[in-house]
């Protein structure tokens, strides 16, 4: 399973290191690390509130990566 806990601080988001990480993963463990991040940008994983932006770019960074690899 991705650690995700490197990534989910409070500082600032590396791109290009989650970038490469992304690039390195397998078809397999980038949907589970984007299922992972679409889960924690849920309502119920935030209480209600907004998600954190780390989330959120994190997720989108992940769907960017999956469109990538799999563009027709």
């Amino acid at each position: 399973m991705s650690d995700l806990s490197r990534l989910s601080t409070e500082q600032p988001i590396d791109l290009e290191e989650l970038r490469l990480r992304l690039v390195n993963m397998s078809d397999a463990a980038l949907q589970r690390f984007g299922d992972a991040s679409k889960s924690m940008c849920s309502p119920q994983a935030n209480l209600g509130k907004p998600p954190r932006e780390v989330f959120v770019v994190q997720l989108r960074e992940a769907r960017t990566e999956w469109r990538r690899r799999h563009a027709q």
